[in-house]
């Protein structure tokens, strides 16, 4: 083994030790990418190695923050964020809430579909996970368990309706993933807006079957037996549904017919959602200072770790980490297709212990050189720049969505957790999420298998 590949290996385990310290992740990456800076330092003067690591390297790092800070394409998080809270706080979800559970609340599981249906919703107009799992607990979560449902079905549907938010454009993730892959934010937005509406039907069917050979999971109140349409609740349901609706074409549909970069269309969806915040006289000053501090706040959270992101990544390849992940893999007697679920496997263990944004800017930079040349048999795109990229990504960001239910570090459920009643234990938490995390493999095994799934509709737009 070469001594480049002991410090990759002795960083990589340096860092994961330092996340069980409780120390900012931000910290922990730019502290480690400094250590070994130094590390890598020392052992080329006095162990005769050839790292290429010197302090000069350290001093690139400014000139990536700059970079950074002055792309285009991170000027939508701020907005998208604004625009997630703001909807928060408009008051749409809960008169959605109470329109469309009269509506399916006629049928067996019906209020379990309205909360997917709901979380499908808030996902392609907020992407907030923390937001969107709150306000699902505490509008549903009583009502549920009040007629009857099951803890864990309860439990495991808002977790599973919450979380589409990651993957369900307009999602930040996809924005940050475009900006380290050097992919098109549209065609990320394109290529997951199946599989999320795939993972949101697959919750449905869940549920209706659950319901149909499990009746005490979900169990239909007596004075709701009567099965008939009521027209007018047809209607209030559709004008219930029409503003966010509106404002999700217009957010995505200026991005997808060209209309409006990702930047202008974040724009547009945060000016949307403070006219709807208006109109549903929500709006306070209050509100607004609460919700521009929010944003301040999840921003500068998300930057702080890019920038500690962008040291470690930079020591990381100086050392050679590329070169290593990749002879790694391709040392493996395994075909294309395995590799990718080695590659996938190993997303998913790290989502157990590391959150999507330290996943997404450590590891999918080290992948993207290995990927589109693996070999990979998905078709013929002529119209994509590189459709192997923009599948791969969405396989990942299928598999990370799992990084929000897989204990210990699920983040839905600690955001659930936090408006739960007394009577909901841990132990409910983990149980109930356990049929959608299987749901999310079987989504991804899809999306593996089918990748029309992820490129017929962003070869479409350009057409």
């Amino acid at each position: 083994m070469e001594p480049n590949d002991i410090l990759v290996i002795a960083m990589m385990l340096t860092f994961i030790g330092l996340l069980f310290t409780g120390f900012p992740i931000a910290l922990i990456l730019g502290g480690v990418a400094m250590l070994f800076t130094l590390v890598g330092y020392l052992s080329d003067m006095y162990l005769d190695t050839m790292t290429g690591l010197d302090f000069m390297a350290i001093g690139m790092v400014v000139n990536r923050m700059f970079a950074t800070m002055s792309n285009w394409i991170m000027v939508a998080l701020p907005m998208f964020i604004f625009m997630g809270l703001m909807l928060d706080r408009s008051g749409i979800a809960e008169k959605m809430m109470h329109s469309i559970q009269a509506l399916f609340g006629k049928v067996r599981g019906g209020l379990a579909v309205t909360v997917t249906l709901i979380g499908i919703i808030l996902a392609a107009s907020t992407g907030i996970i923390g937001a969107s799992v709150v306000l699902l607990g505490l509008l549903s979560l009583p009502v549920m368990l009040k007629q009857g449902y099951s803890k864990t079905l309860s439990i495991g549907t808002i977790c599973g309706a919450g979380t589409l938010g990651i993957l369900i454009p307009p999602s930040i993730m996809l924005v940050m993933m475009a900006d380290r892959l050097g992919l098109s934010v549209g065609d990320l937005f394109m290529g997951a807006l199946f599989p999320g509406l795939l993972l949101g039907t697959l919750y449905i069917v869940y549920i209706l079957v659950l319901a149909l050979i499990k009746p005490g999971e979900a169990p239909l109140p007596e004075a709701q037996a009567d099965t008939r349409m009521d027209v007018w609740l047809v209607l209030k349901v559709l004008w219930t549904c029409i503003p966010p609706v509106i404002l999700i074409f217009t957010v995505l549909g200026s991005i997808f017919f060209g209309v409006a970069t990702p930047t202008e269309a974040s724009g547009i969806g945060a000016v949307g959602a403070l006219v709807l915040t208006v109109v549903n006289r929500r709006m306070s000053l209050t509100v607004l200072k609460e919700v521009v501090y929010q944003t301040f706040s999840t921003t500068a959270y998300i930057f702080a770790i890019v920038l500690g992101a962008t040291c470690f990544a930079l020591v990381l390849r100086e050392l050679g980490g590329d070169a290593f992940v990749e002879n790694a893999l391709t040392s493996l007697p395994l075909g294309p297709y395995g590799l990718v679920a080695v590659i996938l496997g190993v997303v998913f263990l790290l989502g157990f212990f590391l959150d999507w944004i330290e996943i997404t800017l450590i590891i999918l930079p080290l992948l993207a050189p290995i990927v589109p040349n693996l070999g990979l048999d998905i078709g013929h795109w002529p119209h994509l720049d590189n459709p192997t990229l923009i599948w791969f990504a969405i396989l990942v960001a299928v598999t990370l969505q799992t990084s929000f239910l897989t204990p210990p570090v699920g983040f839905a459920l600690f955001y659930l957790r936090g408006v739960c009643p007394p009577e909901i234990e841990l132990r409910d938490l983990y149980k109930g999420v356990i049929p959608f995390i299987i749901l999310q493999v079987i989504g991804l095994l899809l999306v593996v298998f089918w990748p029309e799934l992820v490129l017929w509709l962003p070869s479409v737009a350009y057409q």
